[in-house]
């Protein structure tokens, strides 16, 4: 069997003529591509396994290609993998090409029987990313029992909750934290589904037309941890939508971290005071020594523009292409590497974050301002009968009556004023002014009294707890 010599590309039998410099660079990917080197070598130990059974080499053959491969790969891991410049134009050339030098290309050259690079970049990939989202897995659960395990312990603290960036009604600060966590877990779920669908596989898809060599594809599935073969080959070498779908996961992940960061930016503020960051997550100012920069937060912020535009880079990328294999494809594996390596990152800064910040409960509570106590007027004569329109009439006058007075507090008007713009007001009114009372008021399902947040806590606690 006539073998590829090591200073030719695997692509190059009918090419004659040299290939413009700049066309090499433009064309070779090894330097990014070379990442999944480990998942290379385990798709072509399986792929080696899967000739044997198909009776194309010897049992000999196939121990020698698999003993061969994991010394490949123990070369990559120790760093002494030494790549050749002019053939090893990616990780998939550059494995096989020294796989020759270690056992020689008359075995070695049988490797690539029946195989595409079309299918095995495919197979890489889908394996790449399936072990990389264990990991965000892991990385995610650990920033949601970090958020619990605060609420938990900081569970009377109120602060002022906000619409549109105005004060709207009191909370507690547990009842912030954990209204992030449902995102997050939500988040999670979704991870879950994705990694899911990502665990497919391309192997013995061919260049596109399937292989001819009878290889045992259910084989392949199993030996390398897939939950199933791709039923078409077609499919199998052109689909990127697993990478389209991790793209987007993470798109929806750092919006959800981007608005965190944002409130989390906002309390640290001298103006809210709400909390104070680490030391470890902040930074000074060159010129003004005074101030303490919330970087990690602005940065958490500013990484989820970076993660957006390649997403959607990416789909420009995709969405013209015609059915099968294109090497517009090659495309994916920058911004896909690039994408998780920035939320990996993000999600175990913002875990910092949040479990070295200082809260000032304090400050929270004072910041409470005096007109949230109207939307308990408005409560307070709902429960005595009146609708909710005449309800808001009667404390809206109130609030102006307070305002026109110069009061600062509605509740400073007493019961005689009270009266005065609404008779019925009964001496149980100053049971209102209350902040505590308040927010034990929202007990039903998700509100942020002491018991539903304690709901909340076990729910999460319970839908994390087994992993």
């Amino acid at each position: 069997m006539t073998a590829t010599p090591s200073n030719e590309r695997l692509w190059g039998g009918r090419f004659t003529g040299k290939t413009d410099p700049l066309m090499n660079l433009y064309n070779d990917c090894l330097s990014y591509d070379k990442t999944f080197y480990a998942q290379d070598v385990q798709g072509s130990q399986a792929y080696a396994k899967a000739l044997f059974k198909a009776g194309l080499i010897t049992e000999y053959e196939k121990n020698q290609m698999v003993e061969g491969l994991a010394k490949v790969g123990e070369e990559w891991r120790t760093g002494t993998f030494a790549i050749n410049p002019i053939s090893d134009e990616d990780v998939h050339t550059a494995n096989e090409r020294r796989l020759g030098e270690l056992i020689g290309v008359n075995i070695s050259g049988k490797l690539h029987t029946g195989r595409s690079r079309n299918d095995q970049v495919a197979t890489d990939l889908r394996m790449w990313v399936r072990d990389t989202l264990v990991s965000t897995e892991q990385y995610l659960l650990t920033l949601i029992r970090i958020i619990v395990s605060r609420a938990s312990q900081e569970i009377d603290v109120i602060l002022p909750g906000y619409t549109q960036s105005q004060q709207a009604q009191p909370i507690r600060w547990s009842h912030w934290l954990l209204s992030y966590c449902q995102l997050f877990l939500s988040d999670l779920q979704k991870l879950r589904q994705t990694r899911s669908r990502v665990n497919r596989c391309p192997l013995g898809s061919g260049a596109l037309a399937g292989n001819p060599f009878e290889i045992d594809r259910e084989f392949l599935a199993k030996e390398l941890g897939f939950e199933a073969a791709i039923p078409n080959s077609m499919v199998g070498v052109g689909d990127r939508d697993f990478v389209v779908e991790v793209l987007q996961w993470a798109t929806v992940l750092m919006s959800h971290i981007s608005r965190w960061a944002e409130d989390m930016i906002l309390y640290s503020t001298a103006e809210f005071h709400f909390l104070t960051l680490a030391d470890a997550y902040s930074t000074g100012s060159s010129l003004m020594p005074q101030k303490k920069n919330s970087d990690s937060l602005e940065l958490l912020r500013g990484k989820s523009g970076r993660v957006f535009g390649q997403m959607a880079g990416f789909m420009y990328t995709l969405k013209g292409l015609p059915s099968s294999y294109n090497k517009d494809l090659q495309e994916d594996k920058e911004p896909l590497f690039d994408c998780c390596s920035t939320i990996n990152n993000s999600i175990q800064i913002a875990s910092g974050v949040i479990s070295t910040l200082t809260i000032h409960p304090e400050n929270m509570k004072a910041a409470l301002s005096a007109s949230l106590f109207v939307n308990e007027i408005r409560d307070y004569l709902i429960r005595k009968g009146l609708s909710q329109s005449e309800a808001n009439d009667v404390s809206r006058s109130c609030y102006e009556l307070a305002d026109s007075e110069g009061l600062a507090n509605v509740s400073e008007l007493g019961l005689d004023k009270l009266r005065s713009v609404y008779g019925e007001f009964g001496e149980d009114i100053a049971e209102v002014f209350d902040y505590e009372r308040i927010i034990e008021q929202y007990s039903s399902l998700g509100g942020t009294a002491r018991s539903s947040v304690l709901q909340q806590i076990e729910e999460v606690t319970r839908a994390v707890q087994d992993d």
